[in-house]
């Protein structure tokens, strides 16, 4: 049996990934007797904890909002993935998150070993956020709905669909997309008796019920192929060209918003993802150097469309001057 601090550890990092824990199933994950793990949760109440405990056939632990933040304990995985989420979260379109975010990554990364500094650089570099050009999410709605999601708790909101009357909705939420600047939650409507998926910006007052549920079969591969499937939106392209420029300059132009792999000196590749090819073409244009498309082939109609419009226009006949 592992000793008392790193028992308590464990703990604690139980009661932070789960929202209820029997307390046979907790005692059993740490290898105590009923009666050791009630001292290890007075342990941790007497260090500022909240933990909280109900009786009963269901009966268990869970760990409460308290009056303050207690430090959380993260493993490496986790570390990274907070790292990058708010790193994302900072350039979103999440209402008020900007400076929250910064001054959260500020402090995240400070702590973090120089080896997980790397991957969330590495990862930073790799990704991008599809929010960015999205309606606003209200942070509180957004956190609200994650949580539901996590916990398997029947969620109730407001909901105001396009040219219709706002509604009442009950569902049992299942996941959350991101899908062409958007937010979604695919979720089994308790009134509909279907699923459906609801973007976020026109849900308002998301609320949990308290009660929890058993996950039901998604009738899609998996929530981001359902929502594609109801909302009609567009599967994104991955647009790849060869460019001859120097990769500072391209990354310099381009941003976060694509991946540039320097290939020599003078000429990198270019990967983006988007659901639609303008802003590639447009980005491509704007870097100012000779590029070659190297695929989809429907990129290389849409540039090919483009010229040819720039074309006509530099070749059209003189019309007389408006007066």
């Amino acid at each position: 049996m592992a000793n008392t601090s790193s028992r308590a550890l464990r703990l604690l990092s139980l009661l932070q990934t789960h929202r209820h824990w029997p307390g046979t199933e907790l005692a059993e994950r740490l290898a105590v007797s009923e009666r050791t793990l009630r001292r290890d949760v007075d342990r941790l109440r007497e260090l500022g904890y909240p933990v909280r405990a109900s009786r009963g056939t269901d009966g268990g632990y869970q760990l409460a909002p308290g009056a303050v933040l207690p430090p959380l304990l993260l493993d490496d995985e986790e570390a990274v993935a907070l790292a990058v989420g708010i790193g994302d979260a900072a350039q979103s379109g999440i209402a008020g998150m900007r400076e929250a975010s910064l001054r959260a990554l500020t402090k995240v990364v400070q702590v973090l070993p120089p080896r997980l500094r790397t991957r969330v650089d590495t990862l930073r570099k790799m990704t991008y956020s599809v929010s960015a050009s999205g309606p606003v999410v209200a942070a509180g709605v957004l956190t609200t709905v994650a949580q539901t999601c996590r916990d398997q708790e029947r969620l109730r909101f407001h909901y105001t669909a396009r040219g219709a009357a706002p509604t009442e909705r009950e569902v049992e939420p299942h996941r959350m997309v991101a899908l062409g600047g958007r937010w979604y939650l695919v979720a089994y409507d308790l009134t509909r008796h279907d699923w459906r998926s609801f973007r976020l910006d026109r849900l308002t007052g998301p609320a949990a019920t308290g009660t929890r549920f058993r996950p039901r079969s998604l009738p899609a591969e998996d929530a981001a192929a359902f929502v594609q499937a109801t909302s009609r939106a567009p599967a994104p392209y991955t647009v790849e060209a060869l460019v001859h420029a120097p990769a500072a300059r391209v990354r310099q132009v381009v941003g976060q918003w694509a991946t540039v792999e320097p290939l020599d000196d003078d000429t990198c590749r270019i990967t983006m993802t988007s659901t639609s090819l303008d802003w590639p073409t447009q980005a491509l244009g704007n870097v100012g150097a000779e590029f070659e498309v190297l695929g989809p082939p429907e990129f290389a109609a849409h540039v090919h469309e483009w010229g040819a419009r720039f074309i006509r226009a530099t070749s059209a006949p003189e019309r007389p001057s408006l007066p």
